[in-house]
């Protein structure tokens, strides 16, 4: 496995490997690496000859009072699971080489992130868009992984790749799951023993929610309030729940039939926020 830390030394990599005909699957990530990432990279093995994998955690995604300082970085051990999965090439810059002076231009996000994480995180979409955008001109991949724990992030990057025309294939991953369900992420290391055992609650009112909608309710905004009143009982704290159209982004309170929806939900419980989804073709 090589390991690149330069601009330079990654496109010196990636042409090779292009010149001999080969296909790049990429996989962004900002480290702390679990089994949803590792996911993501078995998955990129079928979409191209060799995976490329970037660590990077991203300042300009992160608002002035969010984790940014604390946000877990294993570089060591991420190296050694992308070693252990068979990954060719990590791309490993720092701050500088990304960053390295001050910005003038930035990218400007019309409605696709004015619901869901979008409306409680100002700036961090367009922090993402940024740096992917970089990452894709660097890297220059033939297909770019992302999981669909992160939907309103997978849909907003897609819409970038299909207006700024980049030539790459978009695949979304099925979220990873614990055992009882939780969404995996890395952030869920902030979680007490106490506020682990609940955290699956989220999933669970998201899986009761989906029940009800595929028996027949189209309407389910009551439903919906009802079960943030019993997540909020045991101590979650609801940024939003509700259904999404999967087009638009937007709150739906009536389904219509052949409509694609998303099914999300994003609480705080203690000091990590739960993101997680479901998607429902109804």
């Amino acid at each position: 496995m090589i390991v690149c830390r330069t601009i330079q030394e990654i496109r010196k990599e990636t042409g090779k490997q292009k010149q001999e005909g080969k296909t790049i699957s990429f996989v962004p990530t900002m480290g702390a690496l679990h089994e949803g990432h590792l996911s993501l990279i078995r998955e990129a093995k079928k979409h191209a000859d060799l995976v490329v994998v970037s660590i990077f955690v991203n300042p300009e995604q992160f608002g002035p009072n969010e984790d940014f300082d604390t946000y877990p970085r294993e570089t060591e051990s991420d190296l050694q699971k992308c070693r252990e999965e068979g990954v060719s090439i990590v791309f490993l810059p720092d701050r500088r080489e990304l960053y390295p002076e001050e910005k003038f231009l930035r990218i400007e996000i019309d409605d696709l992130n004015r619901h869901m994480c979008g409306a409680s995180r100002p700036g961090f979409f367009e922090g993402i868009l940024l740096v992917v955008n970089k990452l894709f001109n660097i890297v220059e991949p033939d297909a770019a992984l992302f999981g669909q724990k992160d939907i309103q992030q997978f849909l907003i990057l897609s819409r970038m790749v299909k207006e700024f025309n980049h030539d790459i294939k978009m695949v979304m991953v099925p979220i990873s799951r614990a055992n009882d369900g939780l969404a995996l992420s890395s952030r869920n290391a902030y979680l007490s023993p106490e506020e682990r055992e609940a955290a699956p609650s989220l999933y669970r009112s998201l899986q009761y929610i989906e029940r009800q909608i595929r028996e027949g309710v189209d309407t389910p905004g009551l439903l919906i309030e009802h079960q943030k009143s019993e997540l909020e009982a045991k101590g979650l704290k609801i940024d939003y729940l509700n259904v999404f159209s999967r087009k638009t982004l937007a709150p739906v309170e009536t389904l219509s039939n052949s409509g694609q929806y998303i099914l999300a939900g994003a609480a705080w419980l203690g000091k990590t926020r739960l993101i997680d989804n479901i998607l429902i073709d109804y």
